[in-house]
C-alpha cells in the first residue's frame, strides 16, 4: 500500500457536514483527506446571512465556511477540492476514490457527504439572482423579506408550509403553481387557503426574472390561456423538490426512492466503514446545523471504526 495516498479516512464533499467531519477527524489524529468537487462549503456559501447559527449573531456563509475550512486545515486535514471523482470502490476492507486528474486515494472510512440541490426552474437568468432575490430556504432567507411582497413556487406540502412560515415576514405571498389542484396534504392546503396573506396564481408557471443588481420582477405565464403578464415581486422562493448530489454512488451504497442515501442513527449506511452526513441522507430537516450534527455523529462513529479495526490488528500481531 502506497502510505503517500493513503488515509484513514476520507470525506467526501466539503460542506458543513463534511468539513464538520473533518474538524473532528483530524483533532483525534486521524489522517484525513477531504475531496471536493466545486467550491468548499457546498450550499452553505449561497446563503448571504446566516442569523439562526448557535453562538453566532450574523455571518455570511462564505465566511462560515472559511472558518470551518481554516479550523480542518489546522487539524492537519488535507482538502483537495474543485475536482471531480472517475470512479469509487467502496467494497472491502480498503475503499478507493479515483480522481479525473488519474490520482487516487485509499483509506479504511469513508464519509459521504456530497450534499444536494434545490431543484431549479432552470429559466435563464435564475443562477444570476440567487441569494439576489431568488432563495430556496424559507428559514434561511425569510427574515430578509420584512414587510416585502413575495411569491412562493410549488404546490406541495414544503411549499405551502413555508409560505404560511414566510407570512411571518412578508406582507403578501403570491403562490404560483402549475396545476388547478395541491399536492401536499388537506391540512396543510386549508391553512394556506385560509390565511389573508396568501394569494393564489395556478395553472401558472415563471418564464422569466427580471432585475439589476436585484430581482424586481418575473413573467408569469397563464398555462391554460398562454398570456403572460409581469408580476412585480421583491423575491421569489422556490419549493419544487430537492435533489441530492448521490448520482455517483447509485449501486455503490443503499438509497432511497429520492435518491437520498440510507442511514442508522450512527450515520453508518448499507457498507461497512462507510458513513454518510448533511443533506444527502435522508432526513426532513436541511440546515447547517443539522448538517454539522450529521457530521459530528458521522466523524465519532468512523473513529471508533477505526479503533476497533486497530485493535483487531494488534490482536493479530500478538497472536
Amino acid at each position: 500500500m502506497n502510505t503517500d495516498n493513503h488515509y484513514d479516512a476520507i470525506v467526501i464533499g466539503a460542506g458543513p457536514a463534511g468539513l464538520t467531519a473533518g474538524i473532528y477527524l483530524s483533532r483525534a489524529r486521524i489522517k484525513t483527506l477531504i475531496i471536493n468537487e466545486g467550491t468548499v462549503g457546498g450550499q452553505m456559501i449561497l446563503t448571504h446571512e446566516i442569523a439562526n447559527y448557535p453562538g453566532v449573531e450574523n455571518i455570511s456563509g462564505y465566511q462560515l465556511a472559511n472558518i470551518m475550512k481554516k479550523q480542518a486545515k489546522t487539524f492537519g486535514c488535507d482538502i483537495k477540492s474543485n475536482i471531480n471523482i472517475e470512479d469509487l470502490d467502496l467494497k472491502g476492507d480498503i475503499k478507493k476514490v479515483v480522481l479525473s486528474d488519474g490520482s487516487f486515494f485509499t483509506s479504511e472510512a469513508v464519509i459521504l457527504s456530497p450534499g444536494g440541490r434545490s431543484r431549479t426552474l432552470g429559466i435563464a437568468g435564475e443562477d444570476n439572482f440567487k441569494g439576489k432575490g431568488i432563495s430556496y430556504c424559507a428559514t434561511c432567507d425569510g427574515d430578509f423579506f420584512t414587510d416585502k411582497e413575495i411569491i412562493v413556487v410549488g404546490g406541495g406540502n414544503s411549499a405551502l408550509e413555508e409560505a404560511v412560515s414566510l407570512t411571518k415576514y412578508a406582507k403578501k405571498v403570491t403562490i404560483v403553481h402549475q396545476f388547478d389542484h395541491f399536492q401536499a396534504f388537506e391540512h396543510a392546503v386549508e391553512e394556506a387557503k385560509s390565511h389573508p396573506k396568501i394569494n393564489f396564481v395556478m395553472e401558472s408557471t415563471i418564464t422569466a426574472y427580471h432585475g439589476q443588481d436585484h430581482l424586481e420582477s418575473v413573467d408569469i405565464k397563464n398555462l391554460r390561456t398562454g398570456k403572460t403578464v409581469n408580476f412585480k415581486t421583491d423575491g421569489v422562493f422556490i419549493f419544487i423538490g430537492y435533489v441530492p448530489n448521490t448520482e455517483f454512488v447509485k449501486g455503490k451504497v443503499e438509497l432511497n426512492q429520492w435518491g437520498e442515501i440510507v442511514v442508522k442513527p450512527d450515520m453508518s449506511t448499507s457498507i461497512e466503514g462507510v458513513y454518510a452526513a448533511g443533506d444527502s441522507i435522508v432526513k426532513r430537516y436541511r440546515q447547517v446545523t443539522t448538517a454539522v450534527a450529521d457530521g459530528t455523529i458521522a466523524a465519532l462513529a468512523a473513529s471508533n471504526y477505526l479503533h476497533e479495526i486497530k485493535a483487531k490488528h494488534n490482536k493479530l500481531i500478538e497472536a
